[in-house]
């Protein structure tokens, strides 16, 4: 009786082991697969917020350029008024108010970057100011004619017009492609681009 007791009480021992094991197997497993879990979970969302981030950048910089484009268009459109006479252009401010939203806007251009579109929108508004001081030197020049500016200095005046078409189209290349650029990397499957801390 005794050898029957001992060998019950070796299998209960055995069974009790093994049940143990099976169970601290079971919570081993369980707990990396809970791991794994969260850390996906973190990563997914830490992409996620990385990508609206980004997002939210780009909507911003598009912003950002459009505002820059309208304040180069009352610009010009007050230069116009310089060159033609106010009877003739459809009026805007005189150029300087205009110009200093100019200034303005270009600022946020600078913030938004990137370094190229900042050059490109620099070498606009220098355009758009070069344009402003050559009015005011060839009205100083012409103080007693009567008659547009645009009329009595047609080549100073149709040079000015292609230097705005040029800059202007420069400066939406480069926007567009910095735009394009910063879109694609949000695309799926693309991890969002580090912004370089300059830009």
């Amino acid at each position: 009786m005794m050898i029957g007791m001992r060998e019950t009480v070796a299998i209960a021992l055995i069974t009790s082991l093994s049940t143990l094991t099976a169970a601290g197997l079971t919570g081993l497993v369980t707990a990396l697969t809970v791991r794994r879990q969260v850390a996906g979970q973190l990563a997914a969302a830490r992409e996620d917020r990385a990508e609206q981030r980004t997002l939210r950048r780009n909507q911003e910089r598009r912003d950002t350029y459009v505002g820059f484009l309208a304040a180069c268009d009352r610009a010009y459109r007050a230069l116009d008024t310089e060159w033609v006479g106010a009877e003739t252009a459809p009026g805007e401010d005189t150029p300087y108010p205009t110009l200093r939203a100019l200034d303005e806007a270009y600022n946020l251009v600078l913030l938004a970057g990137p370094e190229l579109a900042a050059q490109a929108a620099g070498r606009t508004v220098r355009s758009i100011n070069e344009e402003y001081a050559q009015q005011r030197r060839l009205r100083r020049e012409d103080a007693d004619d009567s008659g547009p500016l645009a009329v009595r200095h047609r080549t100073e005046h149709l040079a000015a017009l292609r230097s705005r078409t040029e800059r202007r189209d420069a400066f939406v290349t480069v926007a567009r492609e910095a735009l394009e650029a910063s879109w694609s990397s949000t695309a799926p499957g693309n991890a969002p681009a580090a912004e370089p801390a300059s830009g």
